[in-house]
């Protein structure tokens, strides 16, 4: 396991209250960084979750982890960017597990790039990763939860720079601001189904995207011009994880909620 495993401590928010427990929670993303604390933290609130990304070695240590804590996880190998293997992968889970209450949008990958000199090779990676797979994992899912009558929450992972950029990460902040409008797009075309769509818009928190960067002298004045003058802790997230993952948010679809210590107000640049 990562030291971001020391992020899998008790959680401190009551969780009964969301009423999670007995929900079937699908995560990409998850071997580690937000995806890897998202899982942890639903099967913690009584999820039994299934934990997807490409690196089967950190997600079946991660399962072994929670398991053992007296908790329900599964480790599944998804590719997101690979349409043909993930929706094997899905259709697996659907016969062997069931139908997901909840879907964790969180695959993603950035490249530093400008507009002018970006590898097309480059680009097109994030852009199938970080858009093209949201889409694609999602209709399979959508469409399971409508076919077998299931109400349920997906959680797009977006970005502050998909609401505002910074130079560097071209291809990033564009595949962001499209996850966010097609969290728009799903919740509206998906509401007369009960299946609720929402995105969470991190800033920077500490992870392993961001490693490195946030310890260099540009990532030192980003985080000064935080407001709280710090990154993000995991756990900053994980009230509004269980709330859009609830019923407790029953009215609430196509909202893009960022969690930045007040970065988009003070100003990105």
């Amino acid at each position: 396991m990562t030291s971001e495993t020391a992020n899998t401590k008790p959680n401190q928010i009551n969780a009964d209250f969301f009423g999670l427990s007995g929900k079937f929670a699908l995560v990409t993303g998850a071997s580690s960084g937000l995806g890897l604390h998202f899982a942890t933290r639903l099967a913690e609130a009584g999820c039994t979750v299934i934990i997807a990304a490409r690196r089967k070695e950190k997600l079946d240590a991660l399962a072994s982890l929670l398991n053992q804590n007296g908790h329900t996880a599964h480790a599944i190998e998804l590719d997101v960017s690979d349409q043909t293997s993930s929706a094997k992968a899905l259709n697996a889970v659907y016969e062997e597990i069931g139908t997901p209450d909840i879907l964790i949008n969180n695959a993603g990958i950035a490249k530093p790039d400008r507009f002018l000199d970006a590898p097309a090779n480059d680009t097109n990676d994030v852009f199938n990763v970080n858009q093209t797979s949201v889409w694609h994992i999602s209709q399979h899912v959508c469409k399971q939860m409508i076919a077998t009558e299931k109400s349920g929450s997906v959680i797009n992972i977006a970005s502050i720079l998909g609401l505002d950029v910074l130079p560097g990460v071209g291809s990033y902040a564009v595949s962001k601001a499209a996850v966010v409008q097609m969290t728009k797009v799903m919740a509206l075309e998906l509401a007369r189904y009960n299946i609720r769509v929402n995105a969470i818009a991190p800033g920077y928190f500490d992870t392993e995207i961001n490693q490195g960067f946030l310890d260099s002298d540009a990532g030192q004045k980003i985080i000064k011009r935080v407001p709280f003058r710090r990154v993000g802790n995991l756990d900053d997230l994980t009230g509004l994880l269980y709330l859009l993952a609830s019923e407790k948010n029953a009215y609430m679809t196509g909202a893009v909620i960022p969690v930045d210590g007040g970065h988009l107000v003070a100003g990105l640049g």
